[in-house]
């Protein structure tokens, strides 16, 4: 017979395990939507309809509308695919679906450097660099800058 101790601690163990089950779950799905959320808004900016992306992808127009929608994790291959028939950088896609860190700096700044046809992916890999160098540096500034003080002189 257990003694009341060790029966709690064993429902406290299968509560974590299926609380730490279910947490997994819910971030790997939050993942999922990012990444079909971006692609979506690639796609329309890009003007390309999710048939031609599909097939320029080399994936199923059903498997591509199930990913834009969440309901499908892409592998980091089919994510690479994507990316050439959207003419963006798969670093992009592998950010997005947390297969990468993140860069430093404005999603919007990065975003619109790495959509940027004009731009080689040289480029691209060199400006996004500079730019984190920078934005680090400036956060580093501010962090470490003394706060200006008011002197008023009285008359």
């Amino acid at each position: 017979m257990q003694n009341p101790g060790e029966f709690v601690r064993e429902q406290v163990s299968t509560v974590k395990e299926h609380v730490d089950r279910v947490a997994g779950s819910v971030a790997d799905t939050a993942a999922r939507s990012q990444v079909g959320d971006f692609i979506r808004e690639q796609r329309s900016a890009a003007k390309v309809s999710l048939r031609e992306l599909a097939r320029t992808a080399g994936v199923s127009n059903p498997y591509l509308s199930q990913v834009e929608r969440g309901l499908r994790k892409p592998s980091a291959e089919i994510l690479s695919s994507i990316a050439r028939g959207l003419s963006i950088s798969a670093e992009t896609l592998y950010e997005q679906a947390g297969i990468l860190d993140r860069r430093a700096g404005s999603a919007d700044t990065v975003a619109a450097i790495r959509g940027d046809a004009a731009l080689s992916e040289r480029h691209k890999a060199v400006l996004l660099e500079l730019y984190e160098t920078y934005v680090r540096e400036h956060a580093a500034h501010t962090q470490t800058s003394p706060e200006p003080t008011s002197t008023k002189e009285s008359a």
